[in-house]
């Protein structure tokens, strides 16, 4: 067996380092070779120019391919391991090109594993652990109220006049931020059609409680089913968003007014030009900490008023080794590796798997990645 991983970015680097670190099964394929040795190069030889033609020769059953590219590659990736009886795995979210993969997947035995980063990944386990925690306790009633939120965000530790720094290129924040969300809040379907009309503010319980300004992503909906929501529950509030820091909005007002002007191929040569410039002006320096915030949030509700109330909060940053996005995404990927090597994933297209088995294992190990990582009880801390 070969475990072939694909890519190594700069949020590639710490889980392919462990794999190495501990296997000698691990080709890597990168589309610059240079930047391949320099990242693990002390660690392997085994190090080849990245296209899906070498890929597919050396390709054998059993073998698993690990996407770390751009999202494009996804797809053409698992359906090649698929083929060809290997498994696959990606941080990245299931688009439908790939959910149309399942029953392929499913006839040749073989894993497709994605969302297993850190948003989409470790708030999925998060999700998972607090969901299957209130339905084992006392407080559990079909006709309770429930109200979820997960918000995570990448956010330099120490604060610029911009309130955001890039680890990679801004073209793909800055594509995010024309995308509408849809999410419930109240009791209804909430939607907009950009993130700054519906950014509200929300106190992270750390150590030292500290506000954050939060928008909705995409649609949350669907995850209601995947995280074991039962369809009779009562779901005041779902949302899954980002988190910013506080003076994000007004800092980057006139980036919101521009974006709303842009329009065909002139819009995108305009988007790549302001991709460009902060990528100048707010990028990281060398050796400076980024920060990640994660908190997943469910609480619960009765006639007599809140009865369970939990939230998983995150705090990480960047150290020496590498920056806090890098392991939060990339290590996670190399557990689902592990995972599959060990038979341990079902057939078929999947998400961060929601089984206690293996979420309760991979959280103690994500618990190891982060600075600051708790179940707050609510309940607990009112008393």
């Amino acid at each position: 067996m070969t475990i072939h991983w694909c890519g190594t970015g700069l949020s590639s680097v710490p889980g392919l380092r462990l794999l190495l670190s501990e296997r000698d099964d691990v080709k890597v394929w990168n589309r610059t070779l240079e930047k391949a040795e320099g990242a693990v190069g002390d660690l392997t030889q085994n190090i080849a120019a990245f296209d899906k033609e070498s890929i597919a020769a050396e390709l054998r059953q059993g073998d698993i391919i690990i996407s770390m590219l751009p999202g494009d590659w996804h797809a053409p990736l698992a359906q090649l391991a698929i083929e060809n009886k290997a498994h696959f795995v990606s941080s990245s979210y299931i688009a439908p090109e790939m959910r149309a993969l399942d029953q392929a997947a499913r006839d040749a035995g073989v894993t497709v594993m994605n969302e297993i980063g850190l948003d989409p990944g470790i708030d999925h386990l998060m999700a998972h652990h607090l969901v299957e925690a209130y339905r084992a306790s006392p407080d559990y009633d079909v006709g309770n109220t429930i109200s979820f939120l997960s918000y995570c965000g990448g956010i330099p530790k120490q604060a610029n006049p911009f309130r955001y720094k890039f680890s990679w290129s801004p073209l793909g924040v800055l594509k995010a931020l024309r995308s509408p969300s849809t999410s419930i809040r109240n009791f209804e379907t909430f939607q907009v059609d950009r993130p700054w009309n519906a950014i509200s503010t929300y106190q992270a319980p750390l150590p030292t409680p500290e506000g954050f300004e939060v928008y909705p992503n995409r649609d949350s909906r669907p995850f209601m089913a995947q995280y074991g929501f039962d369809p009779r529950w009562k779901v005041k509030d779902f949302v899954r968003g980002t988190l910013r820091l506080n003076g994000w909005t007004d800092a980057w007002a006139p980036v919101f007014k521009e974006i709303e002007t842009l329009r065909g191929d002139t819009g995108e040569a305009r988007l790549q030009e302001m991709s460009n410039q902060f990528w100048t002006e707010n990028a990281y320096e060398e050796g400076e900490p980024d920060r990640v915030v994660l908190c997943v949030s469910l609480k619960v509700e009765n006639d007599q008023g809140t009865c369970w109330h939990q939230t998983y909060a995150m705090d990480a940053w960047g150290d020496a080794q590498s920056t806090a996005m890098a392991r939060l995404v990339s290590i996670p990927v190399a557990l689902a590796v592990k995972a599959s090597t060990e038979g341990q994933l079902p057939p078929g297209v999947h998400a961060a798997p929601g089984n206690g088995a293996l979420t309760t294992p991979w959280l103690a190990q994500i618990h190891k990645l982060a600075q600051h990582i708790e179940i707050v009880d609510h309940m607990k801390t009112a008393e």
